[in-house]
């Protein structure tokens, strides 16, 4: 018989456990579920006390469904007269009134799990975590609605470890105090529906003319579609953008049970009908800057008051002038067709928008184009690269050379179709010479150009090539004119904002704008360069159109390719204000270049804009100070064309950023009991 372990026989050269290491071993596993067990206790004790502590110091949520009324938001103009007044103090709709697939919509784009979880989701969690892992940064969120209700209620914004265990803990207390039933109920009476309206009530009327006791499969799908991002999604601004985003949320109705797919197939294609009334309406001029102001609000009302005033930085008056001035250019320029759109944004020295125009006509698009549309800037944009040509070393009056040059399969042409030959580094900025401004390029660097566009406040993707120089990477208009505006600073940059102060009916202040802390974005030295540089490119290059009566102005236009956009940006010693023109389908346009139209529209809103005002000279420069004259004629002929040879591009002293070539992350969650992360730029 073959002996062995199993017969009880030793097998030869076997290790026996020591005695000791034996007892040791039982001995470790009950230290080990003993500290679990204590663990989980010590936990149990902690939420219970935090459970008893929650309940002393926060109202009982069940009475707050007794004043879930939405508020009304008063907007003023920066006088304190009335902008617009919207919301209405829509009574609270009990859940049991609501139709079932309204609930079913919510809880289906929302909470899938909202009747099985007790108030925390962990496979939601887990998901949400594997797919920010995955993406490297947040793009999903895990939070179920009884956690947005606790935030929203009781929280902060500080994405910190403490405020999300509160909100967990919170989100436990009111699944025992407030059950499912009430918890629906008082977060659908609360939330932010967009166009300034909260609760579900209050935005049936506001999209439907309707209660919501009547809503139907579709209408419920475009309210529910609504809450992943109100302002963004609403019908009354991007009404193509809602009926997307409730598909989506039908598709999930039928995918939890809740529609039959014939009742999906029927609720596709049954037609609804937005109420009418806003667009219908005689125009005021203020209703591009009034939804800008509206899209800044909370998404939940913060505690029950019937009303709160934003003070914003609108000049009522400017804003009127520049939508009428928008429309009436468009209507008699030559080159505009019905499809041609405008924007149009005016910033203070601190930022503060005075105006703001988003398109030509609210009532026929409510898309703003001043913030939402993202347009290649053309030779706008050069002003980021000879700031940082300038920051390298380069002088306005250092000669440089207009000639043929080709990058691999790319020959970039100037819009004359010619080329100077040897002019200065003014004279190229102030006629948009392309092959300057590429050949420019290659010795600062285009990370160095990346990092210039960073520091004046340009957060949008940017190519990493040589075709930046010419403004081929997609900005807004904001962006380029805050850009601007941290160049009439002297290099020092002031985050665009509109909202100054938040208070209820009360007088309780919500929030009130601190002085922002200023940002050195260049060297005043650098940054007065290239101010006198473009007060040349008005005075005496292609923006002379926008020269003002009797006010010292620098800018510079911008067109693109095939005369897809038009642009121009530029500032005084008291204001700081871009124009874009263009076609939303990208067509070109006939006869409309920056020095143009967009000019023209620059110069007579910024006349209005002055109107009273003292003249001032431009930053950085002395009132007598002008732009030097520009040669009548290049002081030698162009070279024959030349094949760019590699060569070491000028590098900054500090390593560049890998991060300043993608898009700036997502704003922060708004702090909706304080407001103090109001502002997403601020």
């Amino acid at each position: 018989m073959i002996g062995g372990a199993e017969h009880g026989t030793a097998v030869p050269g076997a290790l026996e456990a020591h005695p000791d290491e034996r007892r040791r071993r039982p001995w470790r596993l009950r230290f080990l579920l003993r500290a679990t067990l204590l663990t989980m206790i010590l936990g149990l004790i902690l939420v219970a006390t935090a459970m008893v502590r929650y309940t002393i110091r926060f109202p009982d949520p069940s009475a707050l469904r007794q004043r879930a009324e939405a508020p009304v938001v008063r907007v003023l103009a920066r006088d304190g007269s009335l902008l617009a007044e919207r919301g209405r103090a829509a009574h609270t709709v009990p859940i049991a009134e609501l139709p079932p697939h309204v609930i079913q919509a919510v809880v289906a784009i929302e909470d899938r799990r909202f009747f099985s979880h007790v108030g925390l989701d962990f496979r939601g969690l887990a998901r949400a975590m594997l797919a920010n892992l995955r993406a490297a940064r947040y793009a999903q969120g895990g939070s179920t609605l009884t956690q947005q209700l606790a935030k929203n209620l009781f929280l902060s914004s500080d994405r910190t470890l403490e405020r999300k265990i509160e909100e967990v803990v919170l989100a436990l207390w009111l699944e025992l105090r407030l059950g499912k039933t009430g918890i629906l109920e008082l977060y659908l009476n609360r939330v932010y529906f967009g166009a300034g309206v909260y609760g579900i009530e209050a935005a049936a009327q506001r999209y439907f003319a309707k209660s919501a006791r009547v809503l139907t499969v579709p209408e419920a799908a475009i309210i529910a579609g609504l809450l992943k991002a109100p302002s963004r999604l609403s019908p009354a601004s991007r009404p193509e953008l809602a009926a997307t985003r409730a598909v989506l949320v039908l598709a999930a109705m039928r995918d939890e049970g809740f529609l039959t797919e014939a009742g999906y197939t029927e609720a596709l294609h049954r037609q609804v009908t937005y109420a009418a009334n806003d667009a219908e309406r005689e125009e005021t001029g203020l209703e591009f800057a009034v939804d800008y102001v509206l899209e800044r609000l909370p998404p939940l009302a913060a505690h029950g008051h019937s009303a709160m005033t934003v003070e914003t930085t609108i000049d009522a008056s400017l804003q009127r002038h520049a939508q009428a001035t928008i429309a009436r250019r468009l209507a008699s320029a030559s080159g505009a067709i019905d499809g041609t759109e405008a924007a149009l944004v005016v910033l203070d020295p601190e930022g503060g928008v005075r105006a703001m125009v988003g398109g030509r006509a609210w009532s026929r698009s409510q898309f703003n184009r001043a913030v939402r549309a993202r347009r290649q800037p053309g030779s706008a944009f050069k002003p980021v690269l000879y700031l940082a040509a300038i920051e390298q070393g380069a002088k306005p009056e250092m000669i440089v050379h207009d000639r043929p040059i080709t990058i691999g399969s790319w020959t970039p042409r100037n819009d004359s179709g010619t080329h100077a030959g040897a002019m200065s580094l003014r004279h190229a900025l102030a006629h948009s010479i392309n092959t300057v401004a590429v050949s420019l390029i290659q010795d600062v660097g285009t990370d160095r150009v990346v990092a210039m566009a960073r520091r004046l406040g340009i957060t949008s993707t940017l190519r990493a090539d040589a075709s930046l120089a010419l403004g081929t990477s997609e900005v807004t208009l904001l962006e380029l004119t805050g850009a601007y505006a941290t160049l009439a600073g002297r290099g020092v940059s002031h985050s665009p904002h509109v909202i100054r102060r938040v208070r209820t009916d009360r007088g309780l202040v919500l929030h009130a704008r601190a002085k922002s802390t200023p940002i050195a974005a260049a060297a005043p030295a650098h940054v007065d360069a290239i101010t006198s540089m473009l007060q040349t490119a008005l005075n005496a290059g292609t923006g002379r159109r926008a020269a003002l009566a009797q006010h010292m102005a620098a800018g510079k236009t911008g067109t693109t390719q095939d005369n897809r956009d038009a642009w121009f940006v530029g500032f005084t010693g008291h204001l700081t204000a871009g124009v874009w023109i263009g076609n939303d389908d990208n067509r070109p346009m006939h006869g409309i270049s920056g020095s143009g139209l967009p000019a023209i529209i620059w110069r007579d809103v910024m006349q209005a804009a002055h109107r009273g005002l003292e003249p001032a000279a431009l930053p950085g420069l002395s009132e007598t100070q002008s732009s030097p004259p520009l040669a009548t004629a290049p002081v030698a002929s162009a070279r024959e064309p030349i094949q760019a040879l590699p060569r070491q591009p000028l590098r900054p002293t500090s390593p560049i950023d890998p991060a300043l070539f993608s898009a700036a992350p997502a704003p922060r969650a708004l702090d909706t009991r304080r407001l103090e992360a109001l502002l997403k730029t601020e």
